[in-house]
């Protein structure tokens, strides 16, 4: 396994949309294994394989709260088959975003559809904070970021500061 750089906005690369994986086999694997150990180390809940450079529909979570014991899942070509016309308000962060946080509205629950690490269909009703975190996620994969649900000034305020950070490559952010 190994840990690979993630990308930050602003970078055309996170605009792309990811193409559907035509099947599960160790080279996708061993990207989930790549995902997961890139996520844990930059302690987030999620990650798409287009925040690493690779625009393949593939995804990883943890949103387990026990740190000595993780829950990781994998989601391939997942598709959102339906969603609760209730919504709900998380604070969102993302690791291609990083520092910047804003509540965002979304279906309280949806229904997915998708592919597990060993290629496998599943479907899977999530709610609260996982159903956040998967759309969020998914949201990856059409080349969306949660920044791009805020106000156009607020979003360019934000772009403009990440921007800034990228030119200054001797700052540390710790």
């Amino acid at each position: 396994m190994a840990i690979q750089k993630i990308i930050t906005e602003p970078n055309k690369i996170l605009r792309q949309i990811s193409k559907n994986v035509d099947k599960v086999g160790k080279e996708e694997q061993q990207l989930m294994d790549d995902m997961l150990e890139t996520m844990y180390d930059a302690k987030g809940i999620g990650l798409a394989a287009i925040q690493i450079g690779i625009p393949k529909r593939i995804l990883v979570m943890d949103i387990s709260k026990n740190e000595e014991k993780n829950d990781p899942m994998y989601f391939v070509n997942p598709i959102i088959k339906n969603k609760n016309s209730e919504l709900s308000i998380y604070e969102e962060g993302c690791l291609s975003v990083p520092n910047y946080f804003a509540e965002i509205k979304r279906p309280k629950k949806c229904e997915i559809e998708y592919l597990d690490y060993y290629g496998q269909k599943k479907n899977l009703l999530a709610e609260g904070l996982l159903a956040t975190c998967i759309q969020h996620e998914m949201d990856h994969l059409e080349g969306i970021l949660f920044i791009d649900y805020l106000s156009k000034i607020k979003k360019t305020m934000i772009i403009k500061k990440l921007s800034k950070q990228k030119d200054r490559p001797d700052r540390i952010i710790v």
